[in-house]
Protein backbone atom coordinates (compact mmCIF):
# COMPACT_ATOMS: atom_id res chain seq x y z
CA UNK A 1 0.00 0.00 0.00
CA UNK A 2 1.21 3.54 -0.74
CA UNK A 3 2.26 5.61 2.26
CA UNK A 4 3.35 9.06 3.38
CA UNK A 5 7.13 9.11 3.81
CA UNK A 6 8.15 11.25 6.81
CA UNK A 7 11.75 12.50 6.96
CA UNK A 8 13.07 12.95 10.52
CA UNK A 9 16.32 14.89 10.94
CA UNK A 10 16.82 14.69 14.69
CA UNK A 11 15.50 12.41 17.42
CA UNK A 12 13.67 15.21 19.25
CA UNK A 13 11.95 16.32 16.03
CA UNK A 14 9.47 13.50 15.46
CA UNK A 15 6.18 13.70 13.54
CA UNK A 16 4.20 14.60 16.67
CA UNK A 17 0.69 15.75 15.93
CA UNK A 18 1.10 15.15 12.19
CA UNK A 19 1.78 11.48 12.91
CA UNK A 20 -1.26 11.33 15.19
CA UNK A 21 -3.40 12.93 12.47
CA UNK A 22 -2.34 10.31 9.94
CA UNK A 23 -2.94 7.46 12.40
CA UNK A 24 -6.37 8.83 13.32
CA UNK A 25 -7.38 8.87 9.67
CA UNK A 26 -5.77 5.49 8.92
CA UNK A 27 -3.33 6.98 6.43
CA UNK A 28 -0.26 4.71 6.18
CA UNK A 29 3.08 6.34 6.90
CA UNK A 30 6.73 5.49 7.36
CA UNK A 31 9.36 7.47 9.27
CA UNK A 32 12.77 7.73 7.64
CA UNK A 33 15.29 8.48 10.40
CA UNK A 34 17.98 10.55 8.71
CA UNK A 35 19.47 11.25 12.16
CA UNK A 36 20.20 7.54 12.54
CA UNK A 37 21.80 7.20 9.13
CA UNK A 38 18.91 5.43 7.42
CA UNK A 39 19.43 5.54 3.64
CA UNK A 40 17.39 7.82 1.43
CA UNK A 41 15.12 6.07 -1.07
CA UNK A 42 16.29 5.44 -4.61
CA UNK A 43 12.77 6.15 -5.84
CA UNK A 44 9.50 7.61 -4.58
CA UNK A 45 7.39 5.14 -6.56
CA UNK A 46 4.60 3.93 -4.29
CA UNK A 47 4.84 7.01 -2.07
CA UNK A 48 1.63 9.02 -1.71
CA UNK A 49 3.21 12.07 -0.05
CA UNK A 50 6.39 13.44 1.48
CA UNK A 51 6.67 15.23 4.83
CA UNK A 52 9.87 16.92 6.04
CA UNK A 53 10.23 17.74 9.74
CA UNK A 54 12.42 20.21 11.63
CA UNK A 55 16.04 20.11 12.74
CA UNK A 56 18.75 22.28 14.22
CA UNK A 57 20.96 22.06 11.14
CA UNK A 58 20.86 24.40 8.13
CA UNK A 59 19.87 23.60 4.58
CA UNK A 60 23.11 25.38 3.65
CA UNK A 61 25.29 23.02 5.71
CA UNK A 62 27.56 20.61 3.84
CA UNK A 63 25.58 17.50 4.80
CA UNK A 64 25.68 14.38 2.62
CA UNK A 65 21.91 13.92 2.51
CA UNK A 66 20.92 17.47 1.50
CA UNK A 67 21.46 17.17 -2.30
CA UNK A 68 19.48 13.92 -2.50
CA UNK A 69 16.62 15.33 -0.40
CA UNK A 70 16.41 18.33 -2.75
CA UNK A 71 16.26 15.92 -5.72
CA UNK A 72 13.43 13.97 -4.09
CA UNK A 73 11.46 17.16 -3.47
CA UNK A 74 11.86 18.28 -7.08
CA UNK A 75 10.89 14.83 -8.36
CA UNK A 76 7.76 14.71 -6.16
CA UNK A 77 6.79 18.26 -7.10
CA UNK A 78 7.08 17.52 -10.81
CA UNK A 79 4.90 14.42 -10.32
CA UNK A 80 2.30 16.37 -8.30
CA UNK A 81 2.92 14.22 -5.22
CA UNK A 82 1.93 16.27 -2.13
CA UNK A 83 4.87 17.65 -0.13
CA UNK A 84 4.70 19.17 3.35
CA UNK A 85 7.51 20.90 5.24
CA UNK A 86 7.71 22.14 8.83
CA UNK A 87 10.49 24.67 9.63
CA UNK A 88 13.69 23.02 8.30
CA UNK A 89 11.39 21.01 6.04
CA UNK A 90 9.90 24.20 4.64
CA UNK A 91 13.38 25.57 4.05
CA UNK A 92 14.36 22.40 2.16
CA UNK A 93 11.29 22.80 -0.05
CA UNK A 94 12.08 26.46 -0.72
CA UNK A 95 15.67 25.66 -1.66
CA UNK A 96 14.62 22.76 -3.92
CA UNK A 97 12.14 24.94 -5.82
CA UNK A 98 14.54 27.81 -6.48
CA UNK A 99 14.28 29.89 -3.32
CA UNK A 100 17.04 30.80 -0.88
CA UNK A 101 17.58 30.13 2.82
CA UNK A 102 19.30 32.88 4.81
CA UNK A 103 19.65 34.17 8.36
CA UNK A 104 16.27 35.31 9.67
CA UNK A 105 15.84 39.03 10.44
CA UNK A 106 14.92 37.87 13.96
CA UNK A 107 15.35 34.66 15.88
CA UNK A 108 11.84 33.42 16.69
CA UNK A 109 11.19 31.00 19.55
CA UNK A 110 7.88 30.43 21.28
CA UNK A 111 4.17 30.92 20.66
CA UNK A 112 3.94 33.86 18.27
CA UNK A 113 1.17 35.36 16.10
CA UNK A 114 1.22 34.79 12.35
CA UNK A 115 -1.14 36.52 9.91
CA UNK A 116 -3.02 34.65 7.20
CA UNK A 117 -2.77 36.39 3.82
CA UNK A 118 -6.34 36.54 2.60
CA UNK A 119 -7.03 37.81 -0.92
CA UNK A 120 -8.70 36.68 -4.10
CA UNK A 121 -5.85 34.31 -4.92
CA UNK A 122 -5.66 32.69 -1.49
CA UNK A 123 -6.63 29.00 -1.59
CA UNK A 124 -10.13 28.33 -0.26
CA UNK A 125 -8.83 26.20 2.61
CA UNK A 126 -6.59 29.03 3.78
CA UNK A 127 -9.35 31.64 3.56
CA UNK A 128 -11.33 29.59 6.09
CA UNK A 129 -8.64 30.01 8.76
CA UNK A 130 -8.75 32.81 11.37
CA UNK A 131 -7.05 36.04 10.29
CA UNK A 132 -4.32 35.49 12.89
CA UNK A 133 -2.88 32.22 14.18
CA UNK A 134 -0.89 31.60 17.35
CA UNK A 135 1.73 29.06 16.32
CA UNK A 136 4.95 27.64 17.70
CA UNK A 137 8.19 28.92 16.20
CA UNK A 138 11.79 27.81 16.67
CA UNK A 139 14.17 29.05 14.00
CA UNK A 140 16.98 31.48 13.22
CA UNK A 141 16.92 31.07 9.43
CA UNK A 142 14.21 31.82 6.91
CA UNK A 143 13.30 31.06 3.30
CA UNK A 144 12.36 33.19 0.33
CA UNK A 145 9.20 32.33 -1.60
CA UNK A 146 10.28 30.42 -4.74
CA UNK A 147 9.25 31.52 -8.24
CA UNK A 148 5.69 30.47 -9.02
CA UNK A 149 4.75 29.87 -5.38
CA UNK A 150 2.16 31.86 -3.42
CA UNK A 151 2.85 33.25 0.03
CA UNK A 152 0.21 32.28 2.61
CA UNK A 153 1.44 33.41 6.03
CA UNK A 154 3.23 36.54 7.24
CA UNK A 155 4.87 37.89 10.37
CA UNK A 156 6.54 41.32 10.50
CA UNK A 157 9.74 40.15 12.23
CA UNK A 158 10.18 37.31 9.71
CA UNK A 159 7.89 37.96 6.74
CA UNK A 160 7.87 34.62 4.93
CA UNK A 161 6.05 32.15 7.16
CA UNK A 162 4.58 29.82 4.57
CA UNK A 163 3.80 29.28 0.90
CA UNK A 164 2.21 26.77 -1.39
CA UNK A 165 2.74 25.73 -4.98
CA UNK A 166 0.09 23.27 -6.09
CA UNK A 167 0.18 20.31 -3.68
CA UNK A 168 3.41 21.53 -2.09
CA UNK A 169 3.08 23.36 1.25
CA UNK A 170 6.04 24.85 3.15
CA UNK A 171 5.65 26.24 6.68
CA UNK A 172 8.24 28.12 8.73
CA UNK A 173 6.42 27.27 11.97
CA UNK A 174 5.72 24.00 13.79
CA UNK A 175 2.12 22.81 13.59
CA UNK A 176 3.29 19.32 14.53
CA UNK A 177 4.52 20.08 18.06
CA UNK A 178 2.93 18.39 21.06
CA UNK A 179 2.93 19.96 24.54
CA UNK A 180 5.67 17.59 25.63
CA UNK A 181 7.75 18.61 22.60
CA UNK A 182 7.68 22.25 23.68
CA UNK A 183 8.89 21.44 27.18
CA UNK A 184 11.60 19.11 25.89
CA UNK A 185 12.97 21.59 23.35
CA UNK A 186 12.97 24.38 25.92
CA UNK A 187 14.97 22.21 28.33
CA UNK A 188 17.50 21.18 25.67
CA UNK A 189 17.97 24.25 23.50
CA UNK A 190 16.64 27.45 25.02
CA UNK A 191 19.95 28.36 26.68
CA UNK A 192 21.48 28.58 23.18
CA UNK A 193 19.10 31.35 22.11
CA UNK A 194 19.57 35.12 22.31
CA UNK A 195 16.46 35.69 24.41
CA UNK A 196 14.28 36.34 26.09
CA UNK A 197 13.23 39.29 23.96
CA UNK A 198 10.27 40.34 21.82
CA UNK A 199 10.59 37.31 19.55
CA UNK A 200 12.17 34.79 21.95
CA UNK A 201 10.06 33.68 24.88
CA UNK A 202 11.24 32.40 28.23
CA UNK A 203 10.43 28.83 29.18
CA UNK A 204 7.82 30.10 31.64
CA UNK A 205 5.96 32.06 28.95
CA UNK A 206 6.19 29.16 26.51
CA UNK A 207 4.73 26.72 29.04
CA UNK A 208 1.96 29.05 30.26
CA UNK A 209 -1.49 27.66 29.30
CA UNK A 210 0.39 25.18 27.15
CA UNK A 211 -2.43 22.68 26.68
CA UNK A 212 -4.80 25.39 25.45
CA UNK A 213 -2.19 26.86 23.09
CA UNK A 214 -1.53 23.39 21.67
CA UNK A 215 -5.25 22.67 21.34
CA UNK A 216 -5.85 25.80 19.28
CA UNK A 217 -2.76 25.13 17.15
CA UNK A 218 -3.95 21.58 16.52
CA UNK A 219 -7.32 22.88 15.34
CA UNK A 220 -5.44 24.84 12.69
CA UNK A 221 -3.32 21.77 11.94
CA UNK A 222 -6.44 19.62 11.48
CA UNK A 223 -7.70 22.05 8.84
CA UNK A 224 -4.38 22.36 7.01
CA UNK A 225 -3.48 18.67 7.22
CA UNK A 226 -6.95 17.66 5.98
CA UNK A 227 -6.63 19.77 2.86
CA UNK A 228 -3.07 18.58 2.26
CA UNK A 229 -4.16 14.96 2.65
CA UNK A 230 -6.92 15.47 0.08
CA UNK A 231 -4.17 15.42 -2.55
CA UNK A 232 -2.79 12.03 -1.48
CA UNK A 233 -3.24 9.22 -3.96
CA UNK A 234 -3.81 6.31 -1.59
CA UNK A 235 -4.19 2.85 -3.03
Amino acid sequence: MSRVLIFRFEETGGPGYFGRYLDRHRIPSEILKIDQGEPLPDSIDGVSGLCFLGGAMSVNDDLPWVPRVLELIRDAHERDIPILGHCLGGQLIARALGGTVTRSPAEEIGWLPVDVINNGETPAWCRMLPERLNVFEWHNETFSVPPGAQKLFHRDTCPNQGFHCGNTLALQFHLEVLPETVGHWASLYLDKSHGPCETVQSREIMMENLDEKARLSHEVADHIYANWCNGLQLK
